[in-house]
Order: structure tokens, then sequence, then C-alpha cells
């Protein structure tokens, strides 16, 4: 089972396994019930998580039962235990919306909740991150995870983010982010696939973001902060829900 569940995961681009996993999920999710891990998320438990990452696989990172990685689930447990998110009346702009937030934010009855994308079946509007189609000051949250170092134009991008905040509202813009590189990495001339995962650590970057990623938030107006929540954390239950020890979430405030 162990090998089948790799080759599945490995072969499988994550669009497609986002779309098998309708109906594939449940029995993989089952299969591997257990009390050793948890996923915060939905609260279920397995005796394992399943590997995942583009070369090198990453032990116990994808949860069974939401498909959530670390990453996911760490800014679940930030919004749910450090604001009021699943509390107060907001309206929220989720771009490039993860499955594994999908159906779980769309059911709040306080949220007024937006999904958007260039390319995603799942958004609700086709929009470009560098030309978004809403008000200035629309939205009291902004989330945009894991999509910033796929865009040529990355500062544009930032600053729309910012004009369809809110003033005194908050985003949460995470990226693949080397905490040992000074500065940022770009090099537009590198096109070829093979050598784009080979620099920038997928076939589709085109950067590697460096420690300056958040004054390069603050240059376009934000208040960032660069919270290492895993240390709020117990060691126990950074082990339990599988998290990345020492990954910062960049917070903005407008």
């Amino acid at each position: 089972m162990k090998v089948i569940f790799k080759f599945f995961l490995n072969l499988i681009p994550r669009p497609i396994l986002i779309k098998l996993s309708y109906w594939i999920r449940p029995l993989i999710a089952f299969s591997l019930k257990g009390n050793k891990f948890t996923d915060p998320i939905d609260g279920n438990s397995f005796r394992k998580f399943l590997p995942y990452g583009y070369g090198i696989q990453r032990e116990n990172a994808l949860s069974p039962s939401t498909l959530s990685l670390e990453r996911h689930r760490l800014l679940w447990l930030y919004l749910q235990n450090e604001t009021d998110f699943f509390t107060s009346k907001k309206k929220v702009l989720h771009m490039a919306p993860e499955q594994c937030f999908l159906s779980v934010f769309k059911k709040q009855p306080n949220l007024d909740y937006t999904t958007a994308d260039l390319y995603s079946p799942i958004a609700d509007v086709k929009a470009d991150i560098c030309n978004l189609p809403f008000e200035d000051s629309a939205f009291d949250v902004v989330f945009c995870n894991h999509v910033l170092e796929h865009i040529p134009n990355d500062t544009l991008a930032m600053q729309e983010l910012y004009r369809v905040m809110k003033p005194n509202g908050f985003g949460i813009f995470q990226i693949p982010q080397d905490l040992n590189r000074a500065t940022t990495f770009e090099d537009n001339s590198i096109t070829d696939e093979k050598e784009r995962a080979k620099i920038f650590g997928q076939y589709d970057h085109v950067r590697v973001y460096g420690r300056d990623y958040f004054d390069k938030l603050r240059a376009v107006g934000f208040k960032v902060d660069e919270v290492d929540y895993t240390k709020k954390i117990a060691q126990k239950d950074v082990e339990r829900f599988c998290l990345s020890k020492g990954e910062i979430l960049p917070v903005c405030f407008k």
C-alpha cells in the first residue's frame, strides 16, 4: 500500500490529484486511520500522513482527509487561536483558494467569502492578481498563499492586494522562503522548466524569496508581522499536527 501511495503522489500533478481526491481520498483516509497525527482542520486522526514534495519528499506532510500541508495547518491554527476570523463578520478574498479551506470557509455564516484565480476551476471569479476586478478597500481579510512566487511582477500583485484590502484589514501571504538567503533571487532568463525546478524549487516558480520578502511587502504599504507561530505551540502539538517548526507566517495589515 505504501508503494502505491508514493507512486500516486509522485507521478500525478497536484491539480489532477485534487480532482481525483474527491473519490480516492476517503479510501486513503480510511486505510490510515489511527491516533498518532491529527489534522486540526477537520479533527481527524491517523497513524501517519502522506509524503509530499517536489523532488525531495517530506514524510508526514499531506493530510489524508483534507489534503492540507504543513503550511495550511499552521495557518488554520493561527486563525483559530489568534484572530476573530471564525466569529466576526468579515468580507474575505481568497486568491487561488486551497481545497482544504474552501468548503469550510464557504460554510462559515460570518464570512462573505469570495475566491478568485486566473486558472483555478474551483474559484468563484476569474481574475488576474495584477489587475483585480474589485473596488478599492473592499475586503476585511485577504489570503494569497503560495501564489506570488509564480508572478513575474510580484510588486504589482502586492500593490493590488494592498489596494483591495480595507484599512485595518489583514492578510496572510505565505510563500516558499529560504530564510538562509538575505535577498530574493530571480532571473527572468531562466525559462526551461527543468532548470527552474532545479534553481527555484518548482518548474513554474520564477524566484526564490529570501528574508527581504517582508520588506518587499512593507515597501508597498503593509505593516508586516513576521510570526513564527510554532514557537507558541507546544512541541507535542507541533509533532501531532505535523507542522514545520520555524515556518514564518507573514501577517500583513493595512
